[in-house]
């Protein structure tokens, strides 16, 4: 007798098209979406049988994406504090408005898990675009189940842009964080320093990763010493955290400190006033990204200069381009030296 379960089973994912097929997520929806000339052929052949075999059908809820029936960018951030990504969001609102669209904003506040959870609401509100942007966080379980949500998504006509590292299979927007780093660190080595310590965040954060390892490849290839490197949040408290840490464990023998984002090095600044240290005259500070309020602060930060509100226009210019759903474009980070970092006199 049949028991109706056959009718009750759960409908197809892409996932399960791109299991049959002996193919990726991503391979798989390039096929099924209208992107097959980046897939080869045969693999093309191979997921159209698979998806047919199974039933597949896009989300239903999505379908309407590909109609144009949406108006709205979703841009998902790591911090709604951060000036990084309000200037990042600016760029994309400038860009959206211009398209006619609407953008909304969610925060995934740091968490890779909050992060898959928001893109999954969003698929059920049709946006036109989804932006993500923010570091790549090394280690976690979501990253599968984010690219098989984002890539059902786009299968069904949205489209995606990453800004952060190259890591899942979408356009993306890069900044040059290693490069940049290097270039502060002899920029550094140039006006006299010669000891440092690094304020980093945990390495599974690949941005803090990145840029503390440019800094460290261009220190190894001087004289300088081995900089003294203090883990620590990648916020504001964090810097403020680190700083406090450095002096109650003696900072004698360090000139300049790096911090690996503007929001630590000024708390870090703050943290050095409290304890009656004064920032550009008892010990350089220097931070990356050039938020707006590095030339607020006094002394002025030395910082490495990122176009965060290009990096906005950048996104969603692709995002409404007819390029390749998977280009990269990588974008510069350039040195600006301050009074934050006074050049040293020779001993």
């Amino acid at each position: 007798m049949d028991d109706g379960s056959e009718a009750h089973a759960s409908p197809a994912t892409l996932h399960d098209v791109a299991r049959e097929a002996g193919v990726s997520v991503a391979t798989a929806s390039r096929a099924l979406n209208g992107s097959a000339r980046n897939v080869r052929s045969e693999n093309a052949s191979r997921v159209r049988a698979a998806a047919a075999k199974l039933g597949y059908e896009p989300h239903l809820s999505a379908q309407a994406i590909a109609k144009g029936s949406t108006r709205t960018v979703a841009l998902v951030v790591r911090d709604v504090a951060d000036p990084y990504f309000s200037s990042i969001a600016a760029g994309v609102t400038q860009a959206a408005e211009a398209a006619q669209l609407i953008v909304t904003m969610a925060v995934a506040d740091g968490s890779p898990e909050r992060e898959l959870e928001i893109v999954k609401t969003l698929r059920g509100q049709r946006p036109r675009v989804i932006i993500v942007a923010g570091s790549r966080i090394d280690g976690t379980d979501t990253r599968d189940s984010l690219v098989e949500e984002l890539a059902e998504y786009r299968t069904a006509g949205g489209r995606v842009v990453m800004i952060s590292q190259r890591d899942l299979p979408f356009s993306t927007v890069t900044i040059d964080n290693h490069g940049g780093a290097e270039r502060l660190a002899r920029a550094l080595l140039d006006a006299g320093y010669r000891r440092f310590a690094v304020f980093h965040a945990p390495p599974e954060i690949r941005t803090s990763r990145d840029r503390h390892s440019g800094f460290l490849a261009a220190l190894r290839s001087s004289a300088a010493q081995e900089p003294v490197a203090i883990e620590t949040g990648f916020t504001r408290a964090g810097g403020y955290d680190a700083a406090r840490r450095l002096v109650e464990q003696g900072f004698e023998d360090v000139e300049a400190v790096f911090a690996v984002n503007d929001v630590m090095a000024i708390g870090a600044m703050t943290a050095f006033r409290d304890a009656g240290v004064v920032p550009g005259e008892d010990i350089g500070v220097a931070g990356f990204d050039d938020i707006g309020s590095a030339v607020d602060v006094v002394p002025a930060l030395t910082s490495v200069a990122v176009p965060l509100r290009e990096a906005g226009l950048t996104a969603m210019r692709l995002a409404l381009s007819d390029q390749d759903e998977t280009a990269d474009v990588c974008l510069p980070a350039d040195v600006v030296l301050r009074e934050s970092t006074p050049p040293r006199r020779p001993v």
